[in-house]
């Protein structure tokens, strides 16, 4: 059965949600790495800076969701134990400061 468009939409913007909850953390990621630009930042920078335990499973796993689905998006590069914005993140991100 596929989910209608608008569903995964309303879901991701109720913050209860699963969906909701990673685009939460999703968004914190991003803004933690672009503030955070030039400085390069580990994934488990990451990690301690976005989790309320970092040793929890399903917090580190959340971190983990949210920067692979950033890297999948073009957002986000990792390299090695860095996680680092891309050009067009950058971008975006001055475009939007303007």
């Amino acid at each position: 059965m596929q989910e209608n468009p608008s569903q995964s939409r309303d879901s991701r913007r109720n913050p209860r949600s699963n969906a909701g909850q990673d685009a939460l953390i999703e968004r914190a990621l991003l803004s933690l790495v672009l503030v955070s630009h030039p400085d390069q930042l580990t994934f488990a920078e990451l990690v301690r800076e976005l989790s309320e335990d970092p040793e929890h499973p399903a917090q580190r796993d959340a971190v983990e969701r949210a920067v692979r689905d950033l890297t999948g998006s073009g957002l986000l590069h990792r390299h090695g134990p860095f996680v680092l914005p891309t050009r067009a993140a950058l971008r975006f991100d001055r475009l939007a400061l303007a």
